[in-house]
């Protein structure tokens, strides 16, 4: 596509309404949540919905997550059940996506799911971005903004060095507090973890008292960020490195020497909230990066899937 203009806008009360004059007249505008960077278009409109894959380079077989103001906006496009009002209770607003069967009727561009019969929704927790789809009225299908496959942004400034020019306008309100993208369950028959996420599993598991399903990671696609390569900085990511090797860049987590630590305290947290960032640092040294062991637990879970996808061989 010919390189357009990108606007690069605020979070005040007039901005917003700009963002969302923009969407409405079927333009892709990228917006902050907890998690990342999210670049959102109209859920109904086919065409904006196809400008997104064409501005990420995103494969058409890989769905979307649709980002809507609250609960009951979620329940007009999806068949709610029980289970996922006790998880929208607990969780929403906040960084769990949950997979659903879509509603008869339910308005939503077959582009979004990637020709599924389900429909992943989330009610994010960020105030801006709560603020825009309120502003806006409708569902926002919104992945991470950033080429596909690369590392996922949590800042603007992230958003501009990969969109800039294929997209209308970003929405910057400093970088995201969680870092991580959402957890998604899929509620379509028993709940199933399709991705972890921003909300550890252990959690999601104290709520609905009993153990998730995990996805079969070799099946197919049926959930956002399922992908073996994603995440991927532009050289190679070896793991589980105890020191680099000559010519590598080192991530470190806790009390270590290493070039960035995503947590010398070793908090998962924080390592969570650095990970995408600390990527994007080294990625530019252009240079090999080897990453420190991360424990397997909590957000750790999540952190450790990021970076197996990231180190993952390519095509």
């Amino acid at each position: 596509m010919p390189p357009i203009e990108t606007l690069h806008l605020g979070a005040s009360a007039p901005d917003l309404a700009r963002a969302a004059g923009l969407l409405a007249a079927g333009q892709l505008v990228a917006f902050p949540t907890e998690t990342v960077y999210g670049l959102g278009a109209d859920a109904r409109n086919g065409r904006a919905v196809a400008a997104i894959y064409a501005a990420k380079g995103r494969p058409s077989f890989n769905p979307l997550i649709v980002h809507l103001a609250d609960t009951g906006a979620a329940q007009r496009h999806v068949a709610w059940t029980d289970c996922a009002q006790r998880l929208a209770d607990a969780f929403w607003p906040g960084p769990l996506t949950l997979v659903l069967p879509l509603r008869p009727g339910h308005g939503i561009s077959d582009l979004v799911t990637a020709g599924l019969d389900t429909l992943a929704v989330r009610v994010p927790a960020h105030p801006t971005a709560r603020a825009l789809l309120r502003e806006f009225g409708g569902p926002v299908a919104a992945p991470s903004a950033n080429p596909s496959g690369r590392i996922s942004p949590t800042t603007a400034e992230h958003v501009l060095a990969g969109l800039s020019g294929r997209i209308a306008a970003v929405v910057d309100d400093g970088p995201c507090a969680v870092g991580l993208e959402s957890t998604i369950v899929g509620l379509d028959g028993a709940p199933t973890l399709l991705r972890p996420g921003g909300v550890a599993v252990e959690e999601i598991e104290a709520v609905l008292g009993h153990a998730l399903i995990r996805h079969d990671a070799g099946g197919t696609v049926s959930a956002p960020g399922q992908l073996a390569s994603h995440y991927a900085p532009a050289e190679r990511v070896r793991l589980n490195a105890e020191a680099p090797r000559p010519g590598e860049v080192f991530l470190g987590f806790g009390p270590m020497d290493c070039d960035l630590n995503l947590s010398p305290a070793g908090d998962l947290e924080e390592a969570a909230a650095n990970l995408f960032g600390h990527l994007h640092a080294l990625d530019a040294r252009a240079r090999p990066i080897a990453v420190a062991p991360i424990p397997d637990h909590g957000l750790g879970a999540a952190i450790n899937d990021r970076l197996r996808r990231a180190a993952a061989p390519r095509d």
